[in-house]
């Protein structure tokens, strides 16, 4: 008897640590693949992002809503090229765009300069009119997501009232968001904004969306 009784604890014993074992093997797996698959989002979302802003592709219109329509192409010329290698290099910033909210502060180049691109800076879209000009559209977009180039992923942490400040020309103009709002990825980007007014437009991915884009449309907090 006291000989069964001392066989069906080493059974149990063993019984239990193989129980254990699978536990830890099976939270390991789990561990594994959500690693995995996380990576692999982050991935695709980059993809994503890539795409909405290559040189080569035919999306990246923008299309002005006022009972008119204006088409400018996102074109970021050389977007494939010294893209990490050239971090560092000192570009000839024309201006800053500055976000206290969310800790952003940017510099941004001549619309016709080879850096002005996603893939280096902030971008300028090619249509898009300097803040200066009275009644004038500053159109600018950047990359969400993950890596060194993504200047807008922390856009989406920012409401309606929320301050962004411009430098260009030796003057700071200040705007208050006015509207946010989201779109498909369809190939053009409409933008809704009042054309009497000085505006300010930024585009970036909608975060942890691959399939839309969102806009913050923005005007001086002093009529200008």
């Amino acid at each position: 008897m006291l000989k069964n009784k001392n066989r069906i604890k080493k059974n149990l014993s063993s019984n239990t640590i193989a129980t254990i074992s699978s536990i830890v093997i099976l939270l390991g797996l789990l561990i594994f693949f959500n690693n995995y698959l996380c990576n692999k989002k982050q991935i695709a979302y980059d993809y994503m992002n890539n795409i909405f802003y290559d040189n080569d592709s035919s999306e990246g219109q923008i299309k002005n809503e006022n009972n008119n329509e204006d088409n400018s192409s996102l074109e970021n010329s050389n977007s494939n090229t010294d893209n990490i290698k050239n971090i560092n290099n000192s570009y000839n910033y024309i201006g800053y765009l500055e976000i206290p909210k969310i800790s952003l502060r940017k510099g941004f180049v001549k619309k016709e300069d080879k850096n002005n691109n996603v893939e280096k800076n902030i971008f300028i879209v090619d249509k898009s009119d300097y803040p200066d000009k009275p009644k004038g559209n500053f159109i600018v977009a950047a990359h969400s997501g993950s890596g060194w180039k993504a200047f807008f992923n922390d856009l989406y942490k920012l409401n309606i009232g929320d301050y962004v400040y411009v430098e260009y020309d030796k003057k700071k103009y200040i705007y208050k968001i006015d509207n946010i709002y989201k779109q498909k990825k369809t190939g053009t980007i409409a933008i809704y904004r009042d054309y009497s007014k000085k505006t300010l437009t930024l585009i970036t991915c909608t975060n942890n969306d691959d399939t839309t884009q969102t806009i913050y449309i923005a005007y001086p907090e002093k009529n200008e």
